[in-house]
């Protein structure tokens, strides 16, 4: 399952375009029984993740939950002891529920000041090691520094980007997956 924001909704993308999708897609020939359910929402926060991941993991009963989660609460300014407090507990949640949790780091824009940059980008660092967890070291990685690789708002990677966005999970994901079939 994935827990997300609009980098993970397919914002501004036709449907089926989007990273979740190709990694779907990917998948569907090495591990032809492993189904992805998106619970992907634009503008979701790590609050928001939250408060609706316990119910999604009832629902769902995942075996890995990847949170792509916090960018948004970045755009917003929101303290960064709560979202690094809301990541915890969802990976808490989802290794409670006996599922392997994997987190997206991200990061932001220098101009919200070195600081606060520095002290985001840490936040997933410090909740994956905390937590023992796997984590992508930056979700954006290989298309951050292109502008080609961006809608018009230059925040939504366009769908030229999408197939790096599927192989920067997909890198960290299948070892797990690999490692939970065998279980």
């Amino acid at each position: 399952m994935v827990i997300g924001d609009s980098l993970s909704a397919e914002y501004g993308l036709k449907r089926e375009s989007g990273w979740v999708a190709l990694l779907k897609n990917s998948l569907s020939n090495t591990h032809p029984n492993t189904e992805i359910i998106n619970a992907s929402i634009s503008g979701d926060t790590t609050s928001g993740g939250l408060t609706r991941l316990k119910a999604l993991l009832e629902r769902t009963t995942p075996n890995i939950v990847l949170i792509e989660l916090g960018a948004n609460d970045a755009l917003r300014g929101l303290p960064l002891e709560m979202t690094k407090n809301n990541l915890l507990a969802m990976i808490r949640l989802v290794k409670a529920a006996g599922a392997s949790p994997i987190v997206a780091g991200m990061q932001i824009p220098p101009n919200y000041g070195r600081e606060y940059t520095m002290a985001f980008k840490k936040i997933f660092e410090v909740v994956a090691e905390t937590e023992n967890t796997a984590l992508i070291p930056f979700f954006l990685e290989g298309i951050a520094e292109d502008p080609a690789m961006f809608q018009a708002d230059t925040i939504h990677p366009n769908e030229k980007a999408q197939p790096i966005l599927m192989e920067n999970v997909r890198k960290i994901l299948l070892p797990i997956l690999n490692q939970r079939a065998q279980r």
